[in-house]
């Protein structure tokens, strides 16, 4: 399964006025809902000593969909989500949810909606580029929301399974829809080592380089916000930031995936980074190594690409030429200024982070003991490229042209 996250459409104001209105509504009483079910599995557990399943849950609930203005599966939606969110969280009782303006802890809008209940009316042009499409959800009573959406993804060519209606701090709604996954696109024929760091938050063994610094970027507009106190502008910014920050890391891992059929990334950490000590917080989230590895994780599986986390122990100290560890190389987080080192023992000259990404595709190399995969039935020529550059534990490792 994925999941395709699109943004409700805001042309219309009429069209928009109602839906708002509608899904208003439809969230007090899923508010309703949720606190009922709260209640009812709370009373249970106290009486009984064991928890409620969504099953037991959906006894309790029955012809109230009439009653809150829901289709009954979305009811069962809400119960399932409050049973593994419960088991998930281990607590007896959740958090009430509400969306009152003056509560103190204010939930996010949350509407979910099965199969049954989701219908795609049409995707059509709009401008030159960008689609728009029109998804039709039943509420109770034979009651339809209509809403549309800026599709960039083309909902035509995808099978539907659930929908979720989802509010944004903003207060941006957004339909998030888990659609059967497009046939899978090839992977390439290369193999790429990839160092995660802090100046660039990663480079490959071929040179490529992926830099963000978004937080560095707005922290002056941040800042004047914040001295303001114009909250609306703080959060625009922060989504700002977290959005430029996922699209850069996601364009940088499509291209990965479509050049290579083996990537290897090191297990570095964020905690180690994190610490008082340090002082390097800010960059290391700014970095957003977990999301990059989230990323390239899914993205590879789904290419039929293979991918790797080896220990990344001296594969900066280490020369990717002679493999000797000389007295010249970068050591330890006092020589994170070091970008370039020459090594005593062969005089070879090393970018710090190229040299760590080729170590590191050479640690990889050394687990796979059988090479290289083939990709999607396509012969890789990788085994070819690597014959004559990496000679890794030669008396385990054979590179054949085959």
């Amino acid at each position: 399964m994925k999941t395709l996250k699109l943004r409700i459409k805001d042309k219309h104001v009429n069209q928009l006025n109602k839906i708002a209105g509608s899904v208003n509504y439809a969230w007090n009483h899923v508010n309703d809902a949720w606190n009922y079910v709260n209640d009812v599995s709370y009373k249970h557990l106290r009486k009984t000593g064991r928890f409620f399943s969504a099953y037991d849950l959906n006894e309790y609930i029955k012809g109230s969909g009439e009653y809150l203005g829901l289709h009954s599966q979305s009811l069962q939606a809400i119960n399932e989500t409050h049973a593994k969110s419960r088991k998930q969280f281990k607590k007896a009782k959740l958090n009430w949810r509400t969306n009152r303006p003056d509560a103190k802890r204010k939930s996010l809008g949350w509407i979910p909606f099965k199969k049954s209940a989701i219908k795609h009316l049409a995707t059509r042009q709009s401008g030159k580029k960008a689609l728009k499409s029109t998804i039709q959800l039943s509420l109770s009573k034979g009651q339809k929301l209509i809403i549309d959406v800026f599709d960039s993804y083309n909902l035509s060519l995808y099978q539907i399974n659930t929908l979720e209606i989802v509010q944004d701090s903003r207060n941006r709604w957004y339909a998030c829809i888990t659609v059967k996954e497009y046939p899978k696109q090839p992977c390439g024929t290369g193999s790429v080592g990839i160092d995660l760091g802090l100046t660039e938050s990663a480079t490959t063994s071929n040179g490529d380089k992926l830099t963000i610094k978004q937080t560095q970027k707005w922290a002056d507009t941040l800042a004047i916000a914040q001295r303001a106190n114009n909250k609306k502008r703080v959060k625009a910014i922060h989504a700002k930031i977290k959005n430029s920050r996922l699209d850069a890391i996601h364009k940088f891992i499509i291209q990965l995936v479509k050049d290579n059929a083996l990537i290897v990334v090191g297990d570095v950490k964020s905690r180690s980074f994190t610490n008082k000590k340090t002082k390097l917080a800010k960059s290391t989230y700014d970095a957003g190594w977990f999301e990059f590895k989230r990323q390239l994780e899914y993205k590879c599986k789904h290419a039929g690409c293979q991918f790797e986390i080896v220990n990344e122990s001296y594969t900066t100290q280490t020369c990717s030429h002679c493999r000797k560890i000389s007295d010249s190389s970068p050591k330890g987080r006092a020589s994170l200024g070091i970008r370039g080192w020459i090594c005593a023992k062969c005089g070879r000259w090393h970018n710090r982070d190229i040299n760590a990404a080729k170590n590191i595709l050479a640690v990889g190399l050394d687990r796979l003991a059988v090479g290289i995969p083939f990709c999607e039935g396509r012969k890789s020529k990788a085994l070819l490229k690597f014959k004559n550059t990496y000679v890794i534990n030669i008396n385990k490792i054979y590179l054949s042209n085959n």
